[in-house]
């Protein structure tokens, strides 16, 4: 599959990775209490170690700002997330998307991943995963502006595999941290797309590894 994807991936934008030992910095924010239940797998509920990665593209001479760019991603996260990962909303009504929506991110195989919306600004979006998510944890996609006019889009993700079996297939067969990485990509090339401009230096992927110790027993709600 994650083969498919790269073939898959438009011309153009390169893809370059990055990875370094990571430290207790690179945990999350707590998920907010008005959104935290036992539902919520956050990163503490996972096994082995954490992947703190930011998967970032810039733009010159956009012709969108980031706020507009945010406000489509908001209504339709389809309009940039490949097809073989499709957003069902599952709870909360038509819109751009609230806190406290849910959606199941459908991807073929026993992949699905239902999250659930814990932060909407402007000109970012926050989700945490919940029970029975491949993944422990939270991602953030937003846009931002350099001082100098162009469009900065990221996409950071603070996650341990869910399970066990999750484990397997992230550090002994990394099948599913090559489709994750690859989708994210895919969706970084696309939103580049959407705002217009010119993209300058291709997709950065950076990954900092947490020790799983350090991850065991972190404040409530992360």
């Amino acid at each position: 599959m994650a083969r498919v994807l790269w073939h898959r991936l438009p011309g153009g934008p390169s893809v370059h990775r990055r990875q370094e030992a990571g430290d207790a910095s690179d945990l999350p924010e707590p998920v907010p209490a008005a959104y935290l239940d036992d539902r919520v797998q956050r990163v503490a509920d996972g096994v082995g170690d954490l992947l703190h990665r930011r998967y970032t593209i810039v733009v010159d001479a956009p012709g969108l700002s980031p706020e507009a760019l945010m406000g489509r991603f908001a209504e339709e996260p389809n309009c940039a997330v490949p097809d073989v990962a499709v957003f069902l909303r599952t709870r909360g009504t038509d819109g751009p998307m609230r806190p406290g929506d849910e959606f199941r991110i459908r991807i073929p195989g026993p992949w699905d991943g239902p999250v659930r919306v814990v932060s909407a600004e402007p000109r970012a979006i926050r989700l945490a995963t919940l029970y029975g998510h491949l993944e422990a944890g939270q991602i953030e996609f937003r846009a931002d502006a350099e001082p100098a006019g162009a469009l900065v889009f990221t996409i950071e993700s603070w996650a341990r595999p869910g399970d066990t079996v999750s484990h397997l297939l992230y550090d002994r067969i990394p099948l599913a941290k090559e489709i994750q990485l690859t989708v994210w990509a895919h969706t970084c090339i696309a939103m580049a797309e959407l705002a217009g401009g010119t993209v300058r230096g291709g997709v950065q992927v950076h990954t900092r590894r947490v020790p799983a110790e350090l991850v065991a027993r972190p404040p409530a709600g992360v």
